[in-house]
């Protein structure tokens, strides 16, 4: 707030602060030097954060890797898939998705994506047929329709892989996202709803998998016997699988775990705080939030919207020009350049698929970050701001 009283442009980069009650075991752990997670006999603080995580969400099993696409990764090899079998990813997500799945040796498969930001289940029930697979993620945190995606998957015998970095926190049908498929995977990036700078960690309820997972992620020899429960899994695979070394380290959980007992009160932050926005800005002729499925309940730290009715791509430039000079950063995905959520930037695919639904909607979706810590005045500074915007360009 400006010295006369007036709310400025608020800081919506900067990340949620680190509880307190972190820095004393950060201490203990640098005087001390205990950094790998297996060094201690039990109970490292890497071990602590997946008994808590698994309890948080309900899980048999949880595994703390070093990011999210590091889950992914070990998920997608978990599966003992063949070398180039096909796995289906929607369109619209993060260009460290299909990495994931070139780095399993398998061939990402595109599906089409709506302007509601959801993946189009026409087109994926055409292509589920050559699918292996299925990594469904949650981009931005909306979630598809899960309901149809696993009544398919299921018919098919297709396994579903939850790519759940946006939505920790978010519920189907009351069930928590990430759960519903055979593995979930979170990520703990700073600009997610915990934040350990870096991190990620997968959750399930099949033990041969996790028993794969901990394996490969760098349970060499016999730390494999640190993880609870699985022992009978570890037999089977020991020395027959290929480490990868994508552990977690003892700061990373010393950060996270003070972190997990506020996730639902950031969830309510946050969905209030998208709420607000959303209101505002579907009161505009020319900006509209696509509303969620009624089966979800989400738990949002950014909104998406788009640009309503016909817009040049001049004239959305304008907008971001316009709301840049309002003080409110507005990322559209296909026009900010080689932005890694336009799947035509993946070069490394080769010649990028026609997905002309996908494509129109990157073209006029905004993006604009909204983290928990805002006051309702700075939410509406960017809400006012970003109506303002539009209305000097198209008013």
């Amino acid at each position: 707030m400006a010295p006369d009283g007036q709310i400025i442009a608020p800081n919506v980069y900067d990340a949620e602060p680190i509880p307190a009650q972190a820095r004393e075991e950060i201490e203990r752990l640098l005087t001390s030097g205990d950094l790998f997670r297996y060094t201690a006999l039990e109970g490292s603080p890497v071990a602590q954060l997946e008994r808590e995580f698994a309890e948080l969400m309900g899980s048999r099993y949880a595994l703390a890797v070093s990011s999210c696409s590091a889950a992914l990764f070990l998920s997608l090899k978990a599966l003992d898939l063949p070398r180039g079998a096909k796995v289906l990813i929607p369109a619209f997500t993060f260009a460290a998705v299909p990495s994931a799945v070139v780095h399993a040796d398998c061939v990402p498969v595109l599906v089409e994506v709506g302007d509601n930001y959801r993946v189009d289940m026409a087109d994926f029930a055409a292509k589920l047929p050559e699918a292996a697979a299925v990594l469904i993620s949650h981009m931005r945190g909306h979630t598809s329709d899960m309901d149809a995606i696993m009544a398919l998957c299921d018919a098919k015998g297709v396994p579903v892989l939850e790519d759940a970095a946006h939505s920790l926190g978010t519920e189907w049908h009351g069930r928590k996202i990430g759960t519903i498929g055979k593995i979930g995977c979170f990520s703990f990036q700073s600009y997610k709803l915990v934040n350990a700078g870096e991190g990620g960690i997968l959750i399930t309820d099949d033990p041969e998998l996790a028993a794969r997972c901990v394996i490969m992620s760098g349970a060499y020899e016999h730390n494999w016997k640190k993880h609870p429960g699985l022992q009978n899994s570890f037999m089977a695979w020991q020395n027959k699988l290929p480490l990868y070394n994508m552990r977690m380290q003892n700061l990373s959980a010393a950060v996270i775990r003070p972190q997990l007992p506020e996730v639902a009160t950031r969830v309510a932050k946050g969905r209030a705080g998208h709420d607000r926005v959303a209101e505002r800005l579907n009161g505009s002729d020319y900006l509209t939030v696509p509303p969620a499925l009624p089966p979800e309940q989400r738990a949002p730290d950014s909104i998406q919207f788009n640009l309503a009715g016909d817009w040049s791509d001049d004239e959305a430039r304008a907008f971001q020009t316009e709301s840049k000079r309002r003080g409110i950063s507005v990322q559209i995905f296909g026009l900010s350049e080689d932005n890694a959520r336009a799947f035509w930037n993946w070069q490394f695919l080769g010649e990028p698929p026609e997905l002309p639904q996908t494509r129109a909607m990157l073209m006029r979706a905004c993006d604009v970050r909204l983290p928990t810590r805002l006051t309702e005045a700075e939410l509406d500074f960017i809400a006012g701001a970003l109506c303002d915007a539009a209305f000097a360009v198209k008013g």
